[in-house]
């Protein structure tokens, strides 16, 4: 099969053949017709991610058909149209992944980049009809970040006022997609004008530019103390956070993409009675609860630009760039 391969740190996707991957029981082969592109596999290649090995074949997000099961009694697979659930072992507790056998899709084993992929049988969704390949395949890993950060640890109840922090990305484009559903007044920020716009165009009350002096005023005054504050890059950026967040409020942090946070007063977290959470990824119940809901509302994810396989370099480029609104989408099969 063709894959794209991470050779080394700092080295650009190329193209190259790899073994066919065979299903042994319990597993499937996955032939891929669309796959994403996340962040981390941006650190990936960057050398800034844990357990990092060479060469690797990243991508945890896919869609496509099952070609092959490793166990008779899964036979009923093949020729099915599926979505690849990407959290690998996630363990027996629904309030946090097993901290010892946990591990996402494309580091360490091999991911959605390629012509096939191997996953286990768990990790197999149908894919939504509604939904194309090259829809379904940017859904997993963000969606599912967005979903359990949204609902499950934010608990967000309709008419709360919410702040998305990073509007463009993938993970704060289904968070901002979510809320509008359920009804609340959403707020968020953002670096770049043009994305702000494009969120309040999609359902957001309002937004600021973070890079502006004086961005939590304006959003002080428009939005007054907000309930739920959701967060990817955390750093000193933090404290301000903070502060906008209403006493007893909940904040959520699913990354922290600027990373630690320096400058934090712990006071402004036990005097304000906050309560303060970290998400990561979701588990197989989250995953089909996503799915219920993305079908109850067909939802479809922002897309912002589709690759061919031969274009999986320029893609990774173009998320480095940080220009994106919404999912990249590499197109496996023509």
């Amino acid at each position: 099969m063709k894959a794209l391969i991470l050779t080394e740190k700092n080295q650009p996707l190329i193209v190259q053949e790899e073994p066919d991957p065979v299903a042994m029981a319990g597993e499937v082969v996955v032939k891929v017709y669309a796959a994403a592109l996340n962040h981390r596999d941006l650190w990936i290649r960057k050398g800034q991610y844990a357990g990092i090995k060479y060469p690797v074949i990243p991508g945890s997000d896919g869609a496509g058909i099952v070609h092959s099961v490793g166990d008779r009694e899964a036979a009923h697979w093949i020729g099915k149209e599926v979505m690849i659930y990407p959290s690998m072992q996630w363990g027996n507790s629904e309030s946090h992944q097993d901290p010892v056998h946990f591990k996402i899709l494309g580091l360490p084993d091999h991911g959605t980049l390629a012509q096939y992929v191997k996953v286990p049988i768990a990790n197999l969704f149908e894919k939504p009809a509604y939904l194309s390949f090259e829809e379904a395949a940017a859904i997993p890993l963000a969606g599912l970040t967005a979903f359990r950060a949204l609902f499950k640890r934010a608990g967000l109840q309709p008419g709360e006022k919410i702040l998305i922090t990073g509007i463009g990305g993938g993970v704060a484009q289904f968070l901002l997609q979510f809320a509008v559903k359920t009804n609340a007044e959403v707020y968020v920020s953002s670096g770049d004008i043009e994305k702000i716009e494009r969120a309040v165009t999609a359902g957001a009350h309002f937004g600021v530019n973070y890079n502006e002096s004086g961005w939590t005023d304006q959003l002080r005054t428009k939005a007054g103390p907000i309930d739920v504050i959701i967060d990817g890059a955390a750093g000193d950026g933090v404290s301000q956070l903070l502060d906008l967040a209403k006493p007893g409020g909940r904040l959520v942090f699913y990354g922290a993409t600027k990373g630690p946070a320096t400058q934090v007063e712990m006071r402004r977290i036990f005097w304000k009675q906050l309560n303060v959470l970290g998400s990561t990824m979701g588990s197989p119940a989250d995953f089909r609860e996503l799915l219920q809901f993305l079908d109850q509302y067909h939802i479809k994810p922002v897309v912002d630009s589709i690759f061919s396989f031969s274009e999986g370099e320029k893609a990774l480029q173009r998320m480095d760039d940080g220009h994106q609104i919404g999912k990249i989408v590499i197109k496996i099969k023509e």
